[in-house]
């Protein structure tokens, strides 16, 4: 199992009691999802839409690399990832 940084945007922070990365541990996106609901409770919801993929309108980057692109929830997650998790901003 890798332990991996996860950087959480200001907007998820109230469920990190206010940490900007936190650690996170799992081979997989989806591992690391797991570990952080289980340790910050209600923050995978705001991650994963009610049919557990990514919500439309969150990236997540494993390192420099979109999951979109990669494996999605099943992105690799090897030892000191730096995991990013970016909400998109709207606006005109």
């Amino acid at each position: 199992m890798s332990t991996v940084s996860v950087r959480i945007p200001t907007i998820l922070r109230n469920y990190t009691g206010g940490e900007a990365e936190v650690k996170a541990e799992g081979a997989t996106l989806r591992a690391v999802v797991a570990d952080l609901e289980a340790n910050y409770s209600g923050i995978a919801a705001r991650i994963l839409d009610d049919n557990g993929k990514i919500r439309r309108f969150v990236n997540v980057y494993v390192g420099d690399e979109d999951v979109r692109f990669a494996e999605g929830l099943d992105t690799p997650t090897p030892e000191g990832a730096q995991i990013s998790i970016i909400p998109a901003v709207a606006g005109g």
